[in-house]
């Protein structure tokens, strides 16, 4: 199954046609607040990132582009499971669908893959982030510094994990 679908979104497999929507996301100063690069300076730089995306190995990555009332406005997934990441374009913040995005992909790869638990990497000061992980009932497993380094600032690093069981896969 290449595809996921909610009561509001559609999370299908990344395809080379979605260079403009993503870079619209990874280009923008606010969506790349808290990502592991800086915002995208131009469209190739997105275009190696799609392209990375859409190359990757199905045994060892579920990572799917979100579409909601019809446009790609982010991504939500495992690029090296079981590393979940999501970004979405600011227009779609605050609608909950980070969450019912997120809520699907670990869904879906608990169903798929027999792993444990899922794990995220957040900079402490993604408040929002945070919050949305806690509701999916993610614990915090430890915290390091300057773990990141995003153009010249270095980031620190809030891992959080959820298991099998807390998911109720």
């Amino acid at each position: 199954m290449d595809e996921l679908s909610t009561p509001r979104l559609r999370l299908r497999r990344a395809r080379p046609d979605d260079l403009a929507a993503m870079h619209a996301v990874l280009s923008h100063p606010q969506a790349m607040g808290y990502w592991s690069t800086p915002p995208h300076d131009d469209l190739e730089q997105t275009r190696v990132w799609l392209g990375k995306m859409i190359a990757a190995d199905p045994a060892e990555s579920d990572d799917f582009v979100i579409e909601f009332e019809g446009r790609v406005i982010g991504k939500a997934g495992f690029h090296s499971l079981p590393d979940l990441g999501y970004i979405l374009h600011p227009d779609g913040w605050g609608q909950g669908i980070a969450r019912e995005a997120v809520s699907a992909v670990i869904a879906r790869v608990f169903d798929r893959f027999p792993l444990d638990e899922v794990v995220a990497d957040v900079d402490p000061r993604n408040e929002a982030s945070l919050r949305l992980l806690a509701r999916l009932g993610f614990v915090e497993v430890r915290r390091a510094q300057r773990t990141w380094k995003v153009g010249e600032e270095w980031c620190d690093s809030v891992y959080l994990a959820l298991t099998r069981d807390a998911a109720g896969a």
